[in-house]
């Protein structure tokens, strides 16, 4: 077979639509609902936080950094599926593949980072209250913030354009209904060891150290929960819950893709291997606001003001 180099494939076909018949017009209904709730749920909590001054505190900062990073992903997501099942022919031009390997992977960095450092900030507040506000200032917000958006772009894109464009490919399919950068080195004609030394290494340097924090952060919160008075577990159970909720969700997410990706789990249904291959970027965005937005108080106590407030304030004038 003749050895192509990827600037040279004009196109990726992606293998693992199939056909629905007269119904592709209700998945795509549907898979437009689901973006439409994600996008208006994401974007009201990131209005309530930025013209709220009550809600301008370090957690609240992080969680509008998270909800940005969820119409992020969702952008780099739905608007090519939404295409896809309309379309007969599922194929999709070389660099707005790479472009979305590029979204979707740096979107689940950012996310996984936000939630290490949401666990730490969380840490702080609990296990050292009267030296958080000494911890966390201002400029430690700006520069772990920075952190968190930075460092996801730029490793990604030495992914993407330093290891996975300079590959010769010998073939265009990924049989997934997104583009991923595992199944393009899988289609590299020769040696793709500099790519799995990579991938492993900040895979046991990066993750591994994120994941650690966060054991370390949930493990000190618990023992102060179980040491402390009634308020202050109140207080960490109602700050916690959502947070834990939110990363594993993802975290088993992440985890449902790395095994049908590295295992070809081609024995299961196909609509299973693809809710599977999904599930981690479009119920993730849609959960977060939904849990944080129910379960923070202050959150809560805002949008009820916005909503019943007003209401409350006409009733009282009529």
């Amino acid at each position: 077979m003749m050895m192509m180099n990827s600037t040279q494939v004009s196109y990726f076909t992606l293998a693992a639509y199939f056909d629905t018949g007269v119904f592709h017009y209700l998945y795509f209904l549907i898979i437009l609902m689901f973006y439409l709730s994600i996008v208006c749920a994401n974007v009201f909590l990131v209005v309530v936080i930025c013209l709220n001054r009550s809600l301008h505190e370090p957690m609240y900062l992080f969680l509008c950094s998270l909800f940005v990073n969820e119409l992020y992903g969702s952008s780099g997501l739905f608007p090519l599926l939404l295409v896809q099942v309309l379309s007969d022919v599922h194929t999709v031009s070389a660099s707005l593949c790479f472009l979305q390997v590029f979204c979707l992977y740096s979107y689940g960095g950012i996310e996984f980072l936000t939630l290490a450092i949401m666990s730490y900030d969380r840490y702080l507040a609990i296990c050292h209250p009267l030296q958080y506000n000494a911890r966390m200032t201002s400029s430690k917000i700006s520069m772990l913030t920075a952190l968190i958006w930075v460092y996801p772009f730029f490793i990604n894109m030495v992914i993407v354009s330093g290891l996975t464009l300079p590959l010769q490919l010998c073939g265009n399919v990924i049989n997934k209904v997104y583009c991923d950068n595992y199944y393009i080195v899988k289609l590299a004609c020769g040696d793709t060891t500099l790519n799995n030394i990579f991938g492993l290494c900040h895979m046991f340097t990066v993750i591994f150290g994120l994941i650690m924090l966060i054991i370390y952060t949930y493990i000190r919160i618990l023992h102060v929960c179980f040491s402390g008075s009634k308020q202050t577990r109140q207080k960490a159970v109602s700050t916690c819950t959502p947070h834990l909720a939110s990363l594993l969700n993802f975290a088993f997410g992440c985890f449902f893709e790395i095994v049908q990706s590295r295992f070809d789990l081609y024995n299961l249904p196909n609509m299973l291997r693809i809710f599977l291959s999904l599930y981690w970027l479009t119920f993730q965005p849609l959960i977060n606001p939904l849990l944080y937005g129910l379960k923070m108080s202050k959150i809560r106590t805002v949008c009820k003001g916005l909503f019943f407030g007003e209401k409350m304030h006409k009733l009282s004038d009529s």
